[in-house]
């Protein structure tokens, strides 16, 4: 996909910010933190309002070039977990704010969005549903010109930093996609509890936790479409998630394989570069296809969801492209390294480490695999 000098000046916009962004973060993933020192830097770089009107301090750009830019900072931003809480507050709060919300709640929060001053989150998951979001137990009652969510979610990524969530829950106890509805939470909300950061295998610099909805009363305009609407806004924001977020894992993955070629042209072993070795030549080929496979149908998908197109199908082969690409190439840069590959020293474990989450986030693959089966009529 071809973009302006406008696009690619916005993504070099971002270089001179990559190594401040970058100072200590192996630090910040051992220690399993969430760095509001890095959080300001990012802020800095305007990233966060890319896809937002400009009246509500966004820079108005579309989705092909949001995911240009965020692509640029996977490729230069070695903290994956930052990059992840990222494209988190912008997609789970932002992207349905400006799409859904009402002209009061645009003006009261989507600046806040834009500028990063305020992190956003949205609760979906639940500890006994978690791909199945349909069967989720989150109940909202009507009482007056409020609504009172009582509750549980789980797997809530930015939930232990964040400052307003998108809740959704169930106003209508018959089930089906036509009883969720999606509201606008803000911490300090009288029963809401936000758990502690619960430890993980990666991403360990994105804060993930629980949510616990006890009485919770919300009012009634805080409710982002219609009521029962929420499966739409959850439908809207999963396309966005995917496509950004793993557009900044297409840049990382594109970092990987200048890596590797690098060690692989430098590092010798039985008097030759390993890279003249078929073997190692050959994962590093895989790598290369892995990439541009994955942007192909990243960008591809981004054009054809722009244009009005249905891409139920194109999202779910993107999302599981990339995501397993992800892990194969990961696993490949250890095999490259070797011994150094399974260090802490060299970052490639960690890399590896981040790649599985792609794989279970935004629909697991097995989802993504029924759904494409679905649409084959299968």
């Amino acid at each position: 996909m071809r973009f302006s000098d406008d696009d690619d000046a916005l993504r070099q916009g971002l270089r001179p910010w990559l190594d401040k962004l970058n100072d200590g973060h192996a630090e910040r993933d051992a220690d399993a933190v969430f760095s509001r020192d890095a959080w300001e830097l990012v802020r800095r770089t305007g990233v966060l309002g890319l896809p937002f009107e400009e009246r509500f301090g966004g820079l108005g750009r579309s989705l092909p070039t949001t995911m240009h830019v965020l692509e640029g900072l996977g490729e230069g931003c070695r903290d994956a977990g930052l990059s992840f809480s990222v494209c988190t507050s912008m997609v789970s709060t932002g992207v349905p704010l400006q799409r859904y919300g009402s002209a009061a709640l645009k003006e009261r929060y989507l600046p806040g969005v834009c500028s990063g001053e305020l992190i956003g989150a949205h609760a979906i998951s639940e500890p006994d549903s978690g791909s199945d979001a349909l069967a989720m137990r989150t109940r909202a009652e009507r009482d007056g010109d409020s609504f009172v969510l009582t509750g549980g979610k789980a797997f809530v990524s930015n939930g232990p930093v964040a400052d307003v969530f998108v809740v959704y829950a169930r106003t209508d106890p018959r089930g089906g996609p036509l009883g969720i509805t999606a509201f606008l939470v803000d911490r300090d909300t009288p029963g809401l509890g936000v758990g502690r950061p619960v430890s993980k295998m990666g991403l360990r610099s994105s804060p993930l936790g629980e949510l616990f909805l006890d009485g919770c009363r919300i009012p009634a305009d805080r409710v982002l479409g219609r009521v029962g609407g929420g499966f739409l806004v959850l439908d809207h924001v999963m396309k966005w998630e995917i496509l950004c977020s793993f557009a900044v894992t297409a840049g990382e993955m594109s970092h990987r394989l200048a890596r590797c070629v690098e060690h692989a042209r430098t590092r010798s072993q039985f008097g030759r570069t390993i890279g003249s070795f078929q073997a190692v030549s050959h994962r590093i080929v895989d790598m290369r296809i892995g990439v541009e496979t994955a942007r192909r149908w990243l960008y591809g998908t981004a054009e054809k969801l722009v244009a009005g197109e249905n891409v139920t199908e194109d999202v779910a082969i993107a999302k599981l492209v990339t995501s397993e690409a992800n892990v194969a190439s990961a696993l490949s840069a250890v095999q490259i390294f070797g011994g150094n590959g399974y260090m802490t020293e060299y970052g490639i474990e960690r890399q590896l480490r981040d790649s599985v989450a792609g794989t279970i986030y935004s629909g697991s693959s097995e989802i993504q695999r029924n759904r494409i089966a679905t649409m084959l009529g299968l």
